[in-house]
């Protein structure tokens, strides 16, 4: 039995059925930027691996972290114990984040950051005597993971988790931020915003937001305004506020951190994706003193969350030399040639009739069409094209490693060209 057939008897994929007829490809190998199928064919790959592999794929140096690493300990219980990967890791992120972010907890993917960042708030309020702050508001639009209260705040209409609706906290939502990247925010972009705020400040823990790019939730690019704005909101009526920059940091929106284009501190941010540039899980969550503090001093003294595999040995090992070679690289002149790339390539879709937007923002394209993807058919004409594009809803989008050059991402364009131009209003 080959590789797919044996697959399809057990293995459940991502936002799939077991035993979907969803066509699956096998991947023997990776390479710089190209994925090597078993069947022998080559695919320029798109997606990064959901965003992550800004460095490509088996990278010299990320190997070696690594190696070097598992000849010490691949992983060591952090209750008690410390070690050097995981402490560097931390004074790394301290220092490249916004100033007032000086405590950092390690969590094993991005929506277990995203459920410390939520509790964190939360107790937060507890310890400060205000235990009824424990809701949370969020745009429309946005996606923080899939675990249950992260699912909470993600798009309770258009988003992934409607099914789960009847079982989640209910939080409070807004229309997802109007005013585009690169536009001003009007005071009629903010209405909402600020009378949320002050009908629900007496119970919210905090506001969480992506900031500047919508990731999963519609890949969509707000004006930096309206995040600032925000920030000043949140202060004012005593909410915190958390930043999701799971997806939008290191470099990918054309910033080391999505924020900066905003010029804001969130009181809690998280990141993952890119942090290990691919290589293996893992995630931090950062907070002030101010927060860190409170929930010290509060009951029961400590900050109820820690996962086995917190501050795994390896992976801090290898997000210290992703790191590393990331602000040692032109990464900024690289996501900079990317987004003109990606905006001559797509720029014929946008004459097409099934599609509703084209959009770039740094290492970031997307194509809008009107209906969604039919994937059984989609994803085979991308592999046949020799790129991997994994389209999801009405969207098809890359997001490159940060290392491809122009020929390859001249070569994705057209194909996504020459996808979109094959289908037609109607047939998905």
């Amino acid at each position: 039995m080959d590789l797919i057939s044996r697959d399809a008897q057990h293995v459940w994929h991502p936002y799939s059925a077991l035993g979907s007829r969803l066509p699956v490809f096998g991947v023997q190998r990776a390479q710089g930027v190209r994925l090597y199928l078993e069947d022998g064919r080559e695919l320029i790959d798109g997606m990064a691996s959901w965003w992550c592999a800004i460095h490509g794929y088996n990278h010299p140096r990320l190997n070696a972290a690594v190696s070097d690493q598992l000849g010490d300990m691949a992983h060591v219980m952090f209750g008690g114990l410390t070690h050097e990967p995981a402490v560097s890791l931390a004074e790394r992120l301290v220092g490249l984040t916004p100033e007032p972010l000086q405590a950092v907890f390690f969590a094993d993917s991005g929506s277990v950051s995203v459920e410390a960042a939520m509790k964190m708030a939360i107790q937060y309020w507890i310890a400060r005597g205000r235990p009824e702050k424990r809701r949370f508001l969020a745009p429309h639009g946005g996606y923080h993971g899939d675990t249950l209260h992260a699912m909470s705040v993600c798009d309770p209409v258009t988003g992934m988790h409607g099914l789960f609706r009847d079982v989640l906290p209910q939080q409070v939502f807004i229309a997802r931020p109007e005013a585009v990247f690169g536009a001003p925010c009007e005071t009629r972009h903010l209405e909402e915003l600020a009378a949320a705020l002050e009908r629900h400040a007496h119970e919210l823990a905090a506001m969480i937001v992506e900031p500047v790019v919508q990731g999963a939730g519609g890949m969509r690019f707000y004006s930096a305004d309206w995040l600032r704005a925000a920030r000043e909101l949140c202060d004012r009526h005593g909410v915190l506020l958390i930043a999701d920059e799971i997806a939008t940091g290191f470099g990918r929106s054309g910033r080391l951190f999505a924020c900066e284009h905003a010029g804001i501190s969130p009181d809690i941010m998280t990141v993952g994706k890119a942090l290990t540039g691919g290589y293996m899980t893992l995630a931090a969550t950062l907070t002030t003193r101010e927060v860190a503090d409170a929930i010290a001093g509060g009951e029961p003294g400590l900050f109820m969350h820690g996962p086995t595999f917190m501050a795994n040995p390896l992976a801090c090992a290898v997000a210290n030399a992703s790191v590393d070679l990331l602000l040692e690289s032109p990464w900024q002149a690289q996501v900079a040639g990317i987004e003109v790339g990606l905006q001559v390539g797509l720029e014929p879709c946008r004459d097409l009739a099934q599609v509703t937007d084209v959009r770039v923002l740094g290492a970031i394209g997307v194509v809008e069409l009107s209906e969604p993807v039919d994937m059984r058919r989609v994803q085979p004409m991308f592999v046949e094209r020799g790129v991997w594009v994994r389209p999801f809803g009405r969207l098809v989008y890359l997001m490159p490693p940060f290392v491809m050059e122009r020929g390859d991402l001249d070569r994705l364009t057209a194909a996504v060209v020459d996808v979109v131009s094959s289908m037609r209003p109607g047939d998905g």
